[in-house]
């Protein structure tokens, strides 16, 4: 008995010690997505900027095309996929990356329909065990991303776009709504909906050289700037997720201290009155 109670002892110094670990792992989270979705709303207004120029120049009397904006027949498709590089996140990097997979198994029939853009660890990791081929990658990422911290491979893709390496690019991340729910997503980025650039501003510009010039910097930059959004709602995403699976595993802990302290006040009790019934025992004997 002595031995059992031991065990059961040194189990509760060690759930608690993970229960430490855990909430101070949560805390940390609440912290982290508090900064992530000011980062988030501080971009906005870039991309909105971006969006209304853009729409002025696209809805110009209708004489402007451009390949981004225009579709073509699908021979090949890219998805860009956001991930982490750490885990702990619950169920973060699992639900995007099985959304993506997929897609893939019912889209295309062999690797040579499509390319693969991560950004995360966790994400290469994932298409690297399975023999997937990745065409660029962006690993390291810190708490706060800039965003030439996913310049390269944004613009990659992009210009693998433009070039015609494929006909389509798709983002796949989680869209942030709150510190509960995160929900993986699959977004067409190019070609760009043009749907999605009416009701743009109607404010007048003046170009310089022309608008068809300044619609072939801008398009690109519009497109980049949506990868660096996503992140930013994808970090916030990672963090709310950490937060919630730090949290759920605080209490799980709390409830395991509880059951195996019930159960070592159990059997420290049965062993009291063990003893108590051997010494009345012995002393009944000796009488």
């Amino acid at each position: 008995m002595a031995k059992g109670m031991r065990e059961i002892k040194r189990s509760i110094k060690s759930k608690q010690n993970t229960k430490q670990i855990t909430k101070a792992m949560e805390m940390v989270a609440a912290a982290k997505l508090r900064r992530a979705q000011e980062a988030a709303v501080a971009a906005r207004p870039y991309t909105d900027k971006i969006k209304e120029v853009v729409a002025s120049i696209a809805s110009s009397g209708g004489t402007i095309k451009h390949p981004m904006l225009q579709t073509r027949e699908i021979k090949r498709t890219a998805y860009l996929v956001v991930t982490s590089d750490r885990g702990l996140a619950g169920g973060y990097n699992v639900n995007v990356l099985r959304k993506v997979w997929t897609a893939i198994q019912e889209n295309h029939k062999s690797a040579a329909e499509y390319d693969i853009f991560v950004i995360g660890r966790k994400g290469r990791d994932y298409f690297k065990r399975r023999n997937v081929e990745i065409a660029g990658e962006t690993i390291g990422l810190s708490d706060s991303p800039k965003f030439s911290d996913i310049k390269s491979v944004a613009a990659a893709a992009v210009s693998g776009y433009e070039n015609g390496d494929y006909d389509q690019l798709h983002l796949v991340y989680n869209q942030f709504y709150n510190a509960i729910t995160q929900v993986p997503v699959i977004k067409q980025l190019l070609p760009l909906d043009a749907s999605q650039l009416s009701g743009g501003s109607k404010s007048d510009y003046e170009y310089e050289p022309s608008a068809e010039e300044v619609l072939d910097v801008l398009l690109p930059k519009y497109a980049e700037t949506l990868i660096y959004s996503s992140v930013l709602e994808g970090k916030a995403s990672e963090f709310g997720a950490r937060m919630t699976a730090m949290g759920n595993a605080t209490k799980n802990a709390t409830k395991m201290i509880a059951g195996l302290t019930l159960t070592y006040n159990r059997a420290r009790q049965a062993a009291i009155t063990q003893e108590i019934a051997e010494i009345v025992g012995g002393a009944n004997a000796q009488a």
